[in-house]
């Protein structure tokens, strides 16, 4: 471990190569490649299996465990936040969640129906890995770099994270494909579900590999010496989000914009979670191997365009303002929900998933600046953001299981992508009450 001063560049760069390491996780297991394995795995099951004591939808039960798991990521983050405050070695925390989902990552290679409960274990604890470890990379902002570094570096580090997740997602892509081209043997369907349990395994070492030169930089952090972990420090995170839930009270615009957002991220988080999943089940694809190339493609095709639409989003809010910028993105979520509810053809697919990464490249990152803007004059801006980001995730719980009950009872997720749009509906009318009080940047 190289011990460098707060700012340095190189320490800087180190922090924000993380994102390099642990992006892959997101676009390779939760958005592309398991979505379309686990899909495949039910090919000749008809979509459904007994498990819990139920027989569930497959994709009723994975958004179901995905709830489950960002309940706990959204009752643990402020817990661990208070550690990260309080504990003079977070680097450890932060390696102990970084190992376990790369860990968890590359045990999804044994994923099979025969032992579903050890496979859904592996992808439970893959998701409470990245976003446990998020947390304490988050926390280390501020020790690191100057306020004016902040946002600069914070940039770099998605940025890297995009472009590492996309290179390894075309690695895995041209294996999926070609698959005799990386001597991977057996039939095309045989060698395809070999080449995408390898890919699990690429996500874990390149997590874990990568992830060494963040640590080799970053410091132990907090005090610099180990704390007592009293029940006051493992509580600290709630009394903060208690005492922001106190505040906001007072401040309308700011309550009025996380009642909007709230309902709106909760819509845009659950298609971006399911999107696979509904492209695998509702799409009329000429074959197997068509639907799993056109998946990938999809979602590549969301990777590139969403860049386009950060830039535009951008460029928009700086003319016409943030909120009303958001209002008119969430209006085109409300289209492309009505929209989809009638297409079933790969074109059409296509089309859509453009039109998302459009919608999708900005909002995440106006959202959180829009919120930023509107938070009062405080030091506490920590906390703000700790409730901005439970907020998130209890959002998340909640659209994952309207989608999985909807998806279970009708045995289509065509009706909850309707129910999609009524939350988008409902967020332009919150937003508008935000720009009625004067807001707009």
């Amino acid at each position: 471990m190289k011990n460098l001063q707060k700012g340095d560049k190189k320490l800087l760069n180190a922090w924000a190569f993380y994102d390099w390491a642990n992006s892959v996780y997101t676009l390779t297991i939760a958005s592309a490649v398991f979505p379309i394995f686990y899909e495949a795995l039910f090919s000749d099951r008809d979509h459904y299996i007994d498990v819990f004591g139920m027989h569930l939808k497959n994709s009723a039960l994975i958004s179901f465990i995905t709830a489950a798991a960002f309940l706990v990521v959204s009752f643990i983050s402020p817990l661990l936040s208070g550690i990260a405050d309080y504990v003079g070695n977070k680097k450890s925390f932060m390696k102990f969640f970084c190992y376990m989902g790369a860990l968890s990552c590359m045990g999804l290679y044994w994923f099979d129906l025969d032992n579903i409960y050890v496979g859904l274990l592996f992808y439970f604890l893959g998701l409470l890995g990245f976003w446990g470890s998020l947390v304490f990379y988050n926390s280390y902002l501020p020790d690191i770099a100057f306020e004016e570094q902040q946002d600069k570096i914070s940039a770099k580090g998605y940025s890297l994270g995009y472009i590492g997740s996309v290179i390894l997602l075309i690695i895995n892509l041209a294996m999926i494909m070609k698959p005799k081209l990386f001597g991977i043997t057996g039939t095309d369907g045989e060698a395809a579900m070999k080449a995408m349990r390898y890919s699990f395994v690429m996500v874990g070492v390149w997590w874990i590999l990568f992830s060494q030169y963040t640590y080799y930089y970053l410091p132990k952090g907090g005090s610099g010496k180990s704390q007592k972990l009293t029940k006051n420090v493992l509580f600290n995170g709630f009394k903060e989000l208690k005492k922001v839930w106190a505040s906001l009270q007072d401040i309308t615009a700011l309550k009025r914009y996380l009642g909007g957002f709230f309902v709106y991220s909760m819509a845009v988080q659950t298609v971006m979670l399911v999107a696979t999943y509904f492209g695998a089940q509702e799409i009329k694809w000429a074959s197997p191997e068509e639907s799993q190339t056109g998946l990938i493609i999809c979602i590549l095709l969301i990777q590139l365009v969403a860049v386009v639409g950060a830039v535009l989003t951008s460029r928009a809010s700086a003319k016409f303002g943030n909120i009303p910028t958001l209002i008119g993105i969430n209006i085109v979520w409300f289209v492309f929900c009505v929209i989809v509810y009638f297409i079933s053809l790969p074109i059409h697919f296509y089309v859509m998933a453009t039109l998302a990464g459009f919608v999708m490249g900005g909002i995440q990152a106006l959202s959180r600046s829009t919120y930023s803007k509107l938070l009062p004059e405080t030091d506490d801006t920590t906390s703000f953001f700790s409730f901005y980001d439970v907020a998130e995730k209890i959002g998340i719980v909640i659209g994952m299981c309207v989608y999985g009950i909807i998806d279970q009872i009708t045995g289509s997720p065509r009706a909850a992508i309707v129910i999609l749009g009524v939350f988008f509906l409902t967020a332009i009318f919150l937003l508008t009450r935000v720009h009625k009080k004067g807001v707009s940047n």
